[in-house]
């Protein structure tokens, strides 16, 4: 799995799919080489046996703060953040409200800075028009799942069935096309947080990540949800030892050879430099095998590919992913 299904036991974070993060991409336009795109989804309605079926909506969890951190100088603390609240889900409508800050706004938790656009319709059919504010493009709504994987296979020994356990599903995507000189220098690291406000009304952050595939994949059970509560500037120190021995186990690196691969994925955060393509792991587009690379990284190329292919529906333009599925 990218980022779906994350927190203990390939449960959702909060025991509600709504507050499931499941991936994020960063990319330059393919229109304009000035604009970056940043895309970040949840909500799937995708899940593997024994999850049950989807008990929630379409709609993103009404109150929970949705946001794409932004760290434009390397520290690993975010220097820029879009951040989006949405309402109730009423009549089969919701609307959001965007943010940015910049600074040490960017680094706090709620709803801060300047109020990019209100109102904004939550696209459930596709249909809803994008806004366009300060040069800056965003739409949120239900769109076809990009991720592609081969689940049955990854859990029977790697065993590839051909079979893509996540065509036909959706994801609520939140999309956003920005000019590149707002990101600062060419070089950006990017990773995205839901939290929910508890009943004392201080928000708790439960999913996080930048990275595809780690949390879920990596982590063991009994550390995920910690794992989800942290930020990206402690990964270094709290993980580099003991996903280091995780990768000198499976994969038979050796322990210098392990500590390199662990910081590819430590801090847990997307990097991207504008300068040169976007693939994984520089930056991401929605036709990357992710689920093919974290394997051969985990076994140190001992996995080969599944064969699977990226979806059909992905768009040249945006909002880039695919209409929402019936």
């Amino acid at each position: 799995m990218s980022n779906h299904f994350s927190a203990d036991n390939l449960k959702f974070p909060g025991d509600d799919r709504r507050l499931d993060l499941t991936d994020v991409f960063a990319f330059t336009a393919p229109h304009d080489p000035d604009t970056t795109v940043l895309i970040i989804d949840s909500n799937p309605t995708s899940a593997p046996p024994p999850i049950p079926a989807p008990v929630t909506g379409p709609e993103f969890y009404p109150g929970a703060v949705y946001r794409i951190n932004i760290d434009t100088d390397g520290d690993n603390l975010a220097d820029a953040a879009f951040t989006f609240v949405f309402s109730e889900y009423q009549d089969g409508r919701q609307t959001g409200t965007a943010w940015y800050a910049t600074g040490a706004e960017a680094r706090q938790p709620g709803p801060v800075g300047q109020v990019l656009a209100a109102d904004i319709p939550v696209s459930f059919d596709g249909m809803a028009q994008p806004v366009q504010v300060n040069g800056i493009r965003l739409a949120a709504g239900l769109r076809s799942d990009p991720f592609f994987a081969d689940v049955e296979g990854a859990l029977h020994g790697f065993a590839w069935t051909g079979h893509d356990d996540f065509a036909g599903n959706n994801v609520d995507s939140i999309a956003l096309e920005v000019p590149s000189e707002v990101l600062g220098g060419p070089v950006i690291g990017v990773w995205a947080s839901i939290s929910r406000r508890r009943d004392d009304g201080t928000l708790e952050q439960l999913d996080r990540g930048g990275n595809p595939t780690i949390n879920p994949v990596i982590n063991p059970d009994g550390q995920k949800n910690l794992f989800n509560s942290r930020q990206p500037a402690d990964d270094v120190a709290n993980y580099l030892g003991p996903l280091s021995a995780i990768l000198e186990n499976a994969g038979g690196y050796s322990p210098e050879q392990a500590k390199a691969a662990a910081l590819q994925v430590l801090p847990d955060i997307l990097h991207y430099d504008r300068t040169k393509p976007a693939t994984y792991p520089n930056g991401r587009v929605p036709t990357d095998d992710v689920a093919s690379l974290r394997y051969a990284w985990l076994t140190n190329g001992k996995i080969p590919p599944s064969g699977l292919k990226p979806h059909d529906d992905l768009l040249a333009r945006f909002p880039y992913l695919g209409p929402p599925n019936p």
